[in-house]
């Protein structure tokens, strides 16, 4: 998935992102279509995987 789940976020957003990762971890590739559809979203993934960012930056 990689940018194409990126294209869910307001472009600043999306700028911002781009300029401080590589790339979305795959705990946010398999999370951000869930949230952003509204669904209730369980993200399971080890430490430093992205989580926390997995489950905010839509709310920024």
């Amino acid at each position: 998935m990689g940018s194409s789940v990126l294209a869910t976020f307001h472009q600043p957003t999306r700028d911002w992102f781009e300029s401080s990762f590589a790339a979305p971890t795959r705990a946010q590739d398999l999370a951000w279509p869930a949230i952003a559809s509204g669904e209730s979203t369980l993200v399971l993934a080890p430490t430093g995987s992205g989580k926390t960012l997995a489950a905010f930056l839509s709310a920024i």
